[in-house]
């Protein structure tokens, strides 16, 4: 008669509560989070499983993913100070989960020039931002070399600000603009002074449903060779997943796989974020297309499900303040997620689509925020590199700050996508 399973001894406090929640899960769930202990890659089946999990097993899920969480990284919770910037609303694309872009004649359209985008990223820096994050709409007559005009731009008048930009669909539509060979594109971007790309217009990597989100979105294909190339050439990438509208549990899995298999090609991703739907201005909620965003027990489930699946591949899981807020952002930095994202400075994509949790977060609030869930907050670099450790009690003196122009006025309202 086989031995029922027994937690092994610990002192460490937090160990001994996965232990105890480990108990309590189902022995199918049970052995699937420990092949993931053990280094073994979990299957599609096995991950469906956990994607699926209620009650005792989604206690014992995130409870198991926070203690590899702090296998992998530590205690430690990063953020990056860093500031968006878009240079436009106006799209053609027509997502339809999508609250935010205008067509060309619309009275709150907008563009920015070089020099908005350069005075906006020089406001930053001066303010301590160690990057700028730029994505924005796809105008039908933008030009082609627009995008390396302003990294040119930005690394001439702040050669150490790393420059995070541009989503695999700006660099298709950039190729299409241009004619060049997406390699050569790629390259040229580099040059220029591109850091890192965001892993965005990724949604669901699933052209099935791509299609009901968006027919006019690259495909997957197309978003793997564009994030696969640019790699290849030492670009490195977030990756991120919207969830909460009309994909089921099997899709989040096929979803994170490919990432992971991507990584194990590439090794370039920086982080997995994950984006929960928000959906009360979007056409895809409003015409019955899409369920209300997710649940907590959703987000959280998400949140532990990646860390579980992407352990010994992408080590840092990323929580979009934004999407969740910061109760439900702490709850899933304690369910394996380790990072909390960036202080935006400007973010209204997601409060545009009817998110209601600002725009800005200062270092100093991330900080308090963190210490509240005893853990040690750091600020980071775009590329994981710890700038400083705060794992003392005292609060550094924090000098006085010029206020941010935002460069609105009548004419211009103000659009930001998330630092993914």
């Amino acid at each position: 008669m086989p031995q029922a399973w027994m937690p092994p001894m610990s002192a460490d406090p937090e160990k001994t509560k996965s232990h105890a929640a480990l108990s309590s899960c189902s022995v199918a769930v049970r052995e699937c989070l420990e092949a993931s202990r053990a280094g073994y890659e979990l299957s599609f089946e096995q991950g469906l499983l956990l994607a699926t999990v209620e009650g005792a097993d989604l206690e014992g899920l995130v409870s198991f993913a926070d203690e590899l969480r702090r296998e992998a990284v530590g205690d430690a919770i990063t953020y990056v100070v860093n500031r968006n910037i878009n240079f436009t609303n106006v799209c053609f694309v027509g997502c339809s989960f999508c609250g935010f872009g205008k067509g060309p004649g619309a009275p709150d359209a907008y563009s920015l020039s070089v020099d908005d985008v350069v005075r906006k990223a020089r406001e930053a820096w001066e303010i301590g931002a160690t990057e700028v994050c730029i994505q924005g709409g796809l105008p039908r007559d933008l030009d082609g070399f627009f995008y390396r005009d302003i990294l040119r731009a930005i690394k001439r008048a702040i050669p150490a600000m790393h420059v995070h930009a541009f989503s695999p669909m700006e660099i298709s539509y950039g190729v299409d603009k241009t004619g060049m060979p997406l390699r050569d594109y790629l390259q040229m971007m580099k040059d220029e002074g591109l850091g890192s790309i965001p892993g965005t217009a990724a949604e669901i990597l699933d052209d099935r449903v791509r299609r009901e989100l968006s027919p006019n979105k690259l495909p997957v294909a197309r978003w793997v060779e564009i994030i696969t190339t640019a790699h290849e050439l030492g670009i490195p990438s977030t990756s991120t997943m919207m969830y909460g509208h009309v994909e089921e549990p099997a899709d989040w899995v096929r979803h994170i796989l490919l990432l992971r298999s991507i990584q194990k090609r590439t090794g370039g991703f920086t982080e997995f974020v994950p984006l929960g739907f928000i959906h009360e201005n979007t056409r895809l909620f409003k015409h019955g297309g899409a369920r209300p965003g997710a649940r907590r027990e959703e987000h959280l489930r998400v949140h532990a499900l990646a860390r579980v699946l992407l352990h010994g591949s992408i080590k840092n899981i990323q929580v979009s303040w934004v999407k969740l807020g910061f109760e439900t952002s702490l709850a899933c930095l304690n369910a394996g997620a380790n990072d909390f994202s960036g202080t935006l400075m400007e973010e209204n994509i997601s409060k545009a689509a009817g998110a209601t949790f600002g725009e800005y977060v200062s270092p100093q609030n991330f900080r308090r925020m963190i210490r509240s869930i005893a853990r040690v907050p750091a600020e980071r670099t775009t590329t994981y590199k710890i700038r400083y450790l705060y794992d003392g009690d005292e609060e550094p003196a924090v000098p006085a700050q010029p206020p941010l122009s935002l460069l609105q006025d009548a004419n211009h309202v103000s659009y930001a996508e998330g630092a993914y």
